[in-house]
């Protein structure tokens, strides 16, 4: 497949009560690694892609070697890739759009694109982060590529108690109305681990909702019956192997 029907097949993975399910790589090694263990496309998470390579997570790996870590995947492999765009690397649309052209250009089919203010207080307005996915969806339009633009709010991550999640859905669904109809391809709110409120948040959205696991959360058969689109896993996987090759060497060197 090309670059526009890898696309295609990306956006109509993300069904409504049968997610499609992205266990996040960072690498082109990792890439491999979970194509061949069966997955339909594949996901970077940033907070990985950063620590693999050194960096703190919040736009800190530069952009370029983001792009060509990007890039290096898309060529390992033939499934749909999305990149985890954090901010845009930009504060304004139109820096941002065209920070988004470079990872179209890498070969992309997606990105996650954040509502956080990177380095930073709190989130942009309703209306300048729609300012900003209308000029990236402008610029993926521009290139030819049915782009995905998985709008992601970190209401729910600066948030950290769930306990005091419900108060903040009502201004959730309405960044995501607000995050359709400027382009957005989906609608993401890690953080949200409640599934009642999950629930009402997929009933409300039009566009897909992505929820990303954390210990403790239902399992994603039930997220599917709630009526989650996308499955994401984050660090986690990261974290999980860079604590076995801990536990590995750890068994190493004391053994000598």
């Amino acid at each position: 497949m090309n670059q526009t029907d890898k696309a295609k097949a990306f956006t109509d993975l993300h069904r409504k009560g049968d997610p499609v399910v992205l266990y996040n790589i960072w690498d082109a090694g990792s890439a491999k690694a979970v194509a061949g263990a069966g997955a339909k496309a594949l996901a970077t998470g940033s907070w990985s892609v950063a620590a693999a390579n050194g960096y703190g997570d919040g736009q800190e790996i530069p952009l370029l070697q983001l792009v060509d870590i990007a890039r290096s995947i898309v060529t390992a492999t033939d499934l749909p890739v999305t990149i985890d765009f954090e901010g845009g690397y930009a504060d304004g649309a139109e820096d941002a759009a065209l920070n988004a052209g470079r990872v179209i250009d890498a070969g992309a089919v997606g990105i996650n694109f954040e509502d956080q203010v990177v380095g930073g207080s709190g989130l942009h307005t309703i209306e300048a982060q729609a300012a900003r996915i209308k000029a990236i969806r402008a610029m993926a339009d521009e290139k030819g590529i049915p782009f995905f633009i998985n709008a992601r709010t970190d209401l729910f991550l600066k948030l950290s108690d769930p306990v005091r999640h419900a108060p903040l859905v009502d201004e959730a669904i309405e960044r995501a109305a607000a995050y359709g109809e400027a382009g957005a391809s989906g609608f993401f709110v890690p953080g949200l681990a409640n599934p009642d409120l999950i629930g009402r948040v997929c009933e409300a959205v039009s566009l897909p909702v992505n929820v990303m696991m954390r210990p403790g959360m239902a399992d994603v058969k039930t997220l599917a019956g709630l009526g989650v689109a996308r499955v994401s896993y984050g660090p986690g996987p990261y974290r999980a192997m860079i604590e076995w090759l801990k536990g590995e060497a750890s068994g190493v060197y004391q053994g000598r």
